[in-house]
């Protein structure tokens, strides 16, 4: 299994707007509350703890 490089994430804030971003490349959407970047981070260290694989159907179901 290839080594894999540790995630971490940090908010910056530009004007009235608080963005989350990650040393993998990430970057979340602009939130004018700093909570709601810092939940933003959480969600995507959480992803990535999951998996690539997580939380996705092989196929859709049929309708």
């Amino acid at each position: 299994m290839p080594h894999r490089a540790p995630h971490t994430t940090s908010t910056t804030e530009s004007g009235s707007f608080c963005t989350a971003r990650c040393t993998c490349g990430w970057r979340g959407p602009a939130r004018r509350a700093r909570s709601q970047a810092r939940t933003d981070a959480e969600r995507h260290l959480a992803d990535v703890a999951a998996g690539p694989d997580a939380g996705t159907d092989p196929e859709p179901p049929l309708e």
